[in-house]
């Protein structure tokens, strides 16, 4: 979904940024760009290169272990914002929502495919 110009700009301009304190950020961007707080506490990452002007957002309700797979799912939301839709270039202005998610025991080919579900979904 598109975060609208008046945020990317603020975060490309570094008025919204991952160093802020989270409840602080949270509150700005209920007051001035209309986010629910409770999803603007759940910001996972920003992106591309940990400070770009895509968010991804853990928007789910009752997921267990989903620390287990936040790492992962970070690293494959940096590489789809820096690689692209078709082009290899950098996106710009997308929040990424993470639904849901079933976690169960969590291997190596579980994470990779993980990586390739953020690859294909672009």
């Amino acid at each position: 979904m598109p975060l609208g110009e008046e945020l990317s700009q603020a975060i490309e301009e570094g008025k919204v940024t991952p160093r802020d304190e989270p409840k602080a950020r949270a509150r700005a961007l209920a007051d001035e760009y209309g986010w629910e707080l409770e999803e603007a506490r759940k910001i996972w990452a920003f992106g591309p290169d940990t400070t770009g002007p895509n968010l991804f957002v853990d928007v789910t309700k009752g997921v267990q272990y989903l620390n287990e797979i936040k790492d992962s799912c970070v690293a494959a939301f940096q590489w789809v914002t820096k690689e692209g839709v078709c082009a290899e270039e950098n996106m710009r202005g997308i929040r990424f929502n993470l639904l849901d998610v079933t976690v169960s025991i969590i291997t190596y080919k579980t994470l990779c495919r993980l990586l390739i579900a953020f690859v294909a979904a672009r």
